[in-house]
């Protein structure tokens, strides 16, 4: 399978990157438009650019690979990564385990954690088809269609574990915090995936998750037999790695799927998110359904569903990092 030819480049560049850019297109005869929010924008053949005020810059066109290794990367950037990206960073096509979540801030529906295996194989396979955080997908339908895609990648591994929501609000009223709720999740994904590891060649190096809680052994405290035996690397945006964007998408996928199904099984719409089109919602459910079902559809420690009922809300607490203790504190 070939890849796709490059047709869109996003990159930063500081404020002298962009004036020798600038001074470059001028020196080529490059045409220039205005653009809102822009400090410069032009076209030559087939290549168009946008600089943003925010130092952002977009190429775009069918001849965006040749204007990046030949003008930007020599000239602007000084270095080489389109095409090298695998000789400059191999750990891209190591064989791992990506895990993410979705649902969680989603008053109605169930929270949904996924996880994928990928080697260089499944990896090489996924760079036409636009894999990537279902957080920048703005589409149900196109996250459906990756899920499928993902789904019948040959050599890559899934789990998804969803907890509808009778079952999400048992096991919060367990766990008493939604992050350890969270890490049972990550770690019954890790277990259930490893439970598979006959079909993964190369086995997994790792397994890759976004940090949610301040701390990690969070996770690395709820992980099973099989799962401790595999190294655990948890870092904000995650979701940049593709094993974790994959996951995302798969979690997202089942968190639609159920949602959808849920509002056709209750006859209206429920939401995403948590906002006042949601309260609004959750007001409307109860008077149609009552408020004995609302645990059926919604996570219950939201406040949402006291203020779907007419209770009374609890003050919040500032949230305040915590802080080492002194050594002679100790």
């Amino acid at each position: 399978m070939s890849a796709k030819p490059l047709t869109s480049y996003t990159c930063k560049l500081s404020e002298d990157q962009g004036k020798l850019l600038h001074r470059h297109l001028l020196d080529q005869g490059w045409d220039f438009r205005e653009v809102a929010y822009s400090q410069f924008a032009g076209s030559r053949g087939k290549v168009n650019l946008v600089f943003y005020e925010s130092g952002k810059l977009v190429v775009q066109g069918k001849e965006t690979a040749e204007f990046v290794e030949f003008v930007l990367e020599p000239l602007i950037l000084k270095q080489a990564k389109v095409g090298y990206e695998e000789l400059l960073n191999p750990e891209i096509l190591a064989p791992r385990l990506g895990i993410d979540e979705s649902g969680k801030g989603d008053f109605f529906g169930p929270l949904c954690v996924a996880g994928v295996y990928v080697n260089a194989q499944v990896i090489e396979m996924w760079k036409e088809h636009g894999v990537r955080d279902s957080k920048a997908i703005s589409s149900d339908r196109k996250i459906l269609d990756l899920a499928d895609i993902i789904l019948e990648t040959p050599g890559c591994v899934t789990s998804v574990v969803a907890m509808g929501n009778e079952s999400y609000n048992r096991l919060y009223e367990k766990f008493k915090s939604v992050n350890r709720l969270l890490a049972w999740g990550h770690a019954r994904v890790i277990e259930n995936l490893l439970g598979q590891r006959s079909k993964m060649n190369p086995l997994p190096v790792r397994a890759i998750s976004d940090q949610f809680a301040t701390d990690k052994a969070t996770v690395s405290k709820a992980l099973m037999e099989l799962g401790r035996d595999l190294e655990l690397v948890q870092r904000h945006k995650a979701e940049e790695d593709i094993a974790v964007a994959a996951a995302s998408i798969l979690a997202r996928a089942e968190f639609v799927s159920r949602l959808n199904q849920m509002s056709k099984t209750w006859g209206m719409v429920l939401p995403k998110g948590a906002s006042a089109t949601v309260d609004s919602a959750a007001k409307t459910f109860i008077s149609t359904h009552g408020a004995r079902n609302l645990p059926m559809v919604s996570k219950m420690h939201f406040r949402t569903a006291l203020r779907a009922q007419g209770l009374p809300e609890p003050a919040k607490t500032e949230w305040r990092k915590p802080t080492k203790p002194k050594k002679d504190e100790v």
